[in-house]
């Protein structure tokens, strides 16, 4: 196909306004067009803002900036769009309103022209399915400010020319986006690979073992995420994800993996749908959150004793360094004597199971995640069955954080907190790149700049050991029956023949 040059944009809203300026600062001739001739008139007077503070910052040339407004015309009908050679549309997300628009779009201009939906959630197959010319038909979705966010799906249906879609491709890079190819299923690669975050964040505070702050800090300071799933959701705002999770649910028919919660379902109802609203996981007082204060660390117990269980080799082994450090007096027996601090340090089971299986004393038995390591720069997490004495509680708060490590003490769960949610993540990314949804590049590709891990999911899976996230969806799996944490196949293979998550 020829190099694209001119751009149609249908939708002057802060979508369609993002690929605006970008598509004209990388010299595209832009023809916007909104159903509304106010929008064009308003996203055109926002865009001469935007570059003129580009300006004052020296980030951009003042010739350049008044050049790229030039190339946004302003058009009147969509009959005015019949020289583009692609046009993208950005309105609402409705199949029939866009399926209206496609068919229009089709009577006027060339048949070599490639249309595009922005689409975060609707079937590229189903809108092409009203057209007369299925195969130019694909999906360019762009996160929304289009401007920051460096990544764009180009989605393929079932009928989409792969050459249109090498066009797209080829645009993007030129915008100065990098483009990831995905197949037409429900979510594509970064709504699809979100799921993990949200739903099970929500399903641990579902099951009363953290709090909202709590489970956010954990995958901050420990797992080492820019934020957690509830400071996520205020910032998308419920109205905005809640659906997204029912849809996504819904269209992989009731797939456990994508369980929505009625924590969302409840609060959304109320209101209370995050920073936007001023509440919603979190109070927000002129923008700003609210968080509780965690409560001071005890002081350890004189004369403390501790014994670690043996029996998971590297924890175990992390745990003893870390005692020996605080210089606490360990036990080294085989068995735990009876006045000793108990310590099991498990991958995806709870301190009930662990406890249970090794015949140990419930009431000073804490279990220890270390999976991230026990480096006290990153937050620790002690988990505590409804067995464990106060005392004993505190004893193990106050030791782990002896070295200044921030510690949150949690309740009961197969996986802790940080084990179960990063071997969801992991484990549904496996499962995009086993349904051949896109390859294992891409997607790690999409969710690093799409939703801004820290690595992609499956490169994350490959840093802290595939085993051990086999391990801990086995154990959680059997834990609690639940099969939202089947492994998936593509982990499972890769672990028994020792390849990497990568590895196509």
């Amino acid at each position: 196909m020829a190099e694209i040059n001119t751009v149609g944009i249908v939708g002057a809203g802060a979508m369609g306004r993002g690929i605006a300026q970008i598509a004209a600062q990388a010299g595209l001739t832009v023809r916007l067009h909104d159903a509304s001739g106010d929008a064009v008139a308003a996203a055109r007077s926002s865009l001469r803002q935007t570059w003129d503070k580009l300006v004052e910052k020296g980030k951009l040339g003042a010739e350049s900036a008044q050049a790229a407004l030039d190339r946004i015309v302003p058009c009147d009908t969509l009959a005015d769009l019949a020289d583009c050679q692609l046009v993208v549309e950005a309105i609402v997300e409705r199949l029939d309103v866009k399926r209206d628009v496609f068919a229009k779009l089709e009577a006027v201009v060339r048949d070599d022209c490639i249309l595009a939906s922005n689409t975060s959630s609707l079937s590229i197959t189903a809108i092409a399915a009203g057209c007369r010319l299925p195969g130019r038909v694909l999906g360019y979705h762009f996160f929304n400010p289009v401007p920051l966010m460096k990544v764009v799906e180009v989605i393929d249906g079932l009928r989409s020319d792969p050459a249109a879609g090498d066009a797209l491709v080829a645009l993007a890079r030129r915008m100065g986006h990098t483009p990831v190819r995905a197949r037409d299923m429900p979510g594509f690669i970064v709504n699809h690979a979100g799921r993990g975050m949200n739903t099970e964040g929500l399903r641990i505070a579902q099951e009363a073992v953290a709090s909202f702050a709590q489970v956010d800090a954990i995958m901050r300071e420990q797992a080492g995420f820019r934020m957690g799933p509830f400071e996520l959701m205020d910032l998308t705002a419920l109205d905005v994800s809640h659906p997204v999770m029912e849809s996504i649910y819904r269209q992989f028919f009731d797939e456990p993996r994508f369980r929505p919660s009625p924590i969302t379902t409840v609060r959304l109802a109320g209101g209370l749908v995050g920073r936007k609203a001023g509440e919603g996981f979190y109070r927000y007082v002129e923008g700003q959150k609210q968080l509780p204060s965690e409560p001071a660390a005890p002081a350890v117990p004189d004369g403390l004793k501790v014994w670690v269980s043996p029996l998971h080799h590297q924890g175990y082994e992390a745990v003893v360094a870390l005692i020996d450090r605080l210089g606490v007096a360990r036990v080294a027996d085989s068995h735990a004597p009876e006045d000793a601090l108990i310590v099991v340090t498990p991958y995806g089971e709870d301190v009930s199971t662990a406890v249970f299986t090794q015949g140990l004393d419930p009431s000073r038995t804490v279990g220890l995640d270390t999976l991230h390591g026990l480096d006290a720069a990153r937050r620790r997490t002690v988990m505590a069955s409804p067995a464990l004495l106060p005392q004993w509680r505190d004893a193990a708060h106050g030791l782990f954080a002896a070295d200044g490590a921030r510690v949150s003490v949690i309740e009961d769960s197969p996986g802790f907190v940080a084990q179960r949610i990063v071997a969801t993540i992991v484990n549904i990314a496996c499962d995009i790149a086993q349904q051949r949804i896109a390859t294992a590049s891409d997607i790690d590709k999409a969710v690093t700049l799409g939703l801004g891990y820290p690595v992609g999911p499956l490169a994350m899976g490959d840093a802290l050991g595939a085993n051990r996230i086999l391990e801990i969806l086995r154990n959680m799996e059997r834990v609690t029956g639940d099969p939202r944490y089947r492994p998936s196949l593509w982990l499972q293979r890769r672990v028994q023949l020792n390849m990497s998550l990568l590895a196509g």
